[in-house]
């Protein structure tokens, strides 16, 4: 099977589905490796179709899932804080990405939904996994936020307006970005 047929069998599997389909999953399903499957969803996000990343796996995102990006900076110790509030709040943290100088456009899936999956991330960074996507941007970055509806949102950029953690736009960032 060629990868354009994979890609739209993926995007069937995921129409189809009732609940999230992990990328081993589906790696195991088309008989490639997951790090295939983590490439073809950003192809297929890339010709437009909505597919969102949560903890369990990918979903094709409906017409009620409402989206908005915010840009945040905060201190390591912040963190968790952070996260918590935008879960707590009803929010599903998507993505995080910076805007780099030489790199460019860097993002990373995190599908976090719940203080179960904050404090997950949160041990996976203090093992020395990796280290967080802010810091090479002096703690300037995005998240994606997924949620049932526009006042969830609303609330949710209020509340991180109040805790500081919202950051002012500059003029040549991209714009419908909170």
């Amino acid at each position: 099977m060629n990868a354009e047929t994979r890609r739209k069998e993926i995007v069937d599997c995921l129409k189809k589905s009732v609940s999230p389909v992990s990328a081993s999953r589906l790696a195991e399903q088309f008989d490639v490796s997951r790090q295939v499957i983590v490439q073809d969803i950003a192809i297929i996000r890339a010709t437009g179709v909505p597919v969102a990343s949560l903890a369990r796996g990918y979903v094709i995102d409906k017409q009620d899932v409402c989206k908005r990006v915010f840009k945040v900076q905060h201190t390591d110790e912040e963190v968790e804080k952070e996260l918590n509030l935008i879960v707590d709040l009803g929010g599903i943290v998507d993505d995080v990405f910076v805007y780099h100088k030489v790199y460019g456009l860097v993002r990373g899936e995190m599908g976090i939904k719940s203080r179960l999956n904050v404090q997950q991330f949160l041990d996976d960074i203090a093992s020395g996994k990796s280290s967080l996507l802010k810091n090479v941007t002096s703690g300037y970055h995005y998240h994606t936020i997924l949620a049932d509806s526009e006042e969830t949102l609303d609330l949710i950029e209020k509340n991180l307006k109040e805790n500081g953690f919202l950051a002012p736009l500059q003029e040549y960032e991209p714009k419908g970005v909170q």
